[in-house]
């Protein structure tokens, strides 16, 4: 019997292919036949093989950015996907700075919405959003569906992967594909497997359907089995990634958990490793949650991720926070940075800013005197000639109001209160509004010891 061949929804009408590369496609056909893949970009046709459980892989070779083209697929009942584009691919995921819209969530809105959504339409820029899904076990398919940006789908789009998609397509030229696959509130721990979460003794692993239901998104595994192992296969270029908020209360052992989480990634897309370019969580006064733990030790860890795995980078927000809001309306600038890191690093565009980095501290009697890195245009304060958001502390680990002030290419750092310094920190706490920054950008909130508290 012939059936007509059946396709995951991130396989239909309206999708984006990567450019260059031998792209994956599978799914389900009539079994034990040969199915015939026709690609219209080169009248070329694929002769793949179906299982006898009805299943098939194959792969087909792209070229460059361009379309619309056409795929039809032939088990002797023919599918054809239409109004496809060649172009850039993107996965882009994390917790509910990714997943909030450009319409904003209720009374929380994203700042510039109203023009963007003016002058929304771009028919080559094309958006998927995973719809939500928890589950005990790893599920086959995602529910979704493939629209081109207008006002309409624009506004139901997560306002960061837009921002960032937007950018992409305004420097390459090319068309570009956003797959969001998020979960406001969501724990890292949920986007992994079990067998990357043994190492984290502390992890809690759900041993049945009743474990997930009851914690959802926040649930071990959970979302890496409902959300991202369907997609797992599907030929992109790289992951943005914005989560962090709901790890803060242990945020200890955040930097080897993320970086366990990517380099699974990794190992199971089977694209070598491809660049993962991750938002630091915004400055917010946690303590209207109820929550008694400084975010600033979360940010230290998400920096320590650079550090511990290739080829990825943090776009700092050290600036764009809200006190009084975990959803901070500026999603433009997280959007466009980590745009900005992906042209930079994996596009090879020039010209571009960097974020400045804390190298170093010496201490000269009284003063301290701090170092960095990635800084050749120098750092600066950007309200004026000196910062209140400087701390200093000796032996005795009291950390005192410092004053600030800037010298070429280091921070002078120095108080009254502590005589002989031995630390300085930066910006270390919840809410701040970052004034140190380097070519246009923020620096990150650091410290330079390694005190508990």
């Amino acid at each position: 019997m012939q059936a007509k061949v059946k396709l995951p929804r991130i396989f239909d009408d309206n999708m984006v292919l990567q450019q260059h590369t031998q792209c994956n496609l599978w799914g389900k056909a009539s079994a034990n036949r040969t199915l015939m893949i026709k690609t219209s970009w080169d009248a070329k046709t694929y002769r793949v093989p179906v299982d006898g459980n009805g299943n098939w892989k194959g792969q087909v070779m792209t070229p460059s950015a361009g379309g619309p083209y056409a795929i039809t697929f032939d088990d002797g009942v023919k599918t054809t996907l239409k109004n496809i584009l060649i172009g850039e691919v993107w996965i882009c995921s994390g917790q509910s700075n990714m997943e909030m819209p450009m319409k904003g969530f209720k009374g929380q809105p994203v700042a510039g919405a109203t023009h963007e959504l003016m002058y929304a339409d771009d028919k080559e820029l094309r958006l998927f959003t995973v719809k939500r899904a928890a589950s005990l076990v790893p599920l086959d398919s995602v529910s979704g569906q493939w629209s081109i940006a207008d006002a309409e789908a624009v506004r139901e789009f997560s306002a960061t992967a837009y921002f960032f998609g937007k950018s992409l397509r305004t420097s390459l030229k090319v068309p570009v594909g956003l797959i969001v696959t998020s979960w406001g509130g969501s724990a890292c721990e949920a986007w992994m497997m079990n067998d990357w979460l043994k190492m984290f003794p502390q992890v809690n692993l759900p041993q049945s359907p009743l474990d997930v239901s009851k914690t959802q998104q926040r649930c071990p595994t959970a979302l890496y089995n409902g959300m991202l192992h369907p997609l797992i296969g599907y030929t992109m270029r790289g992951v943005i990634w914005y989560q962090g908020e709901d790890n803060v209360s242990r945020a200890h052992y955040y930097a080897d958990l993320m970086s366990s989480m990517i380099k699974g990634w990794r190992e199971e897309w089977k694209q070598s490793d491809f660049p993962f370019y991750f938002c630091q969580i915004a400055p917010y006064d946690y303590r209207l949650i109820d929550w008694h733990y400084n975010s600033a030790f979360l940010r230290e860890q998400q920096a320590k991720i650079e550090q511990q795995t290739s080829n990825s980078r943090m776009a700092v927000l050290l600036d764009a926070g809200l006190r009084y809001g975990i959803h901070p309306a500026k999603k433009q600038e997280a959007g466009e940075r980590l745009a900005l890191l992906a042209l930079a690093n994996t596009y090879k565009v020039k010209g571009l800013p960097d974020f400045a980095t804390y190298s170093s501290v010496t201490f000269d009697h009284d003063t301290a005197v701090v170092s960095f890195d990635r800084s050749k245009e120098w750092v600066y304060f950007n309200h004026g000639t000196s910062s209140n958001l400087f701390e200093i502390a000796g032996s005795d680990r009291v950390f005192y109001p410092a004053e600030a002030w800037i010298s070429r290419n280091h921070v002078y750092v120095k108080s009254d209160s502590v005589k002989m310094p031995v630390a300085v920190r930066y910006a270390f706490k919840d809410w701040v509004e970052g004034d140190l920054f380097h070519d246009g950008l923020p620096v990150s909130s650091f410290r330079t010891d390694n005190w508990d508290k």
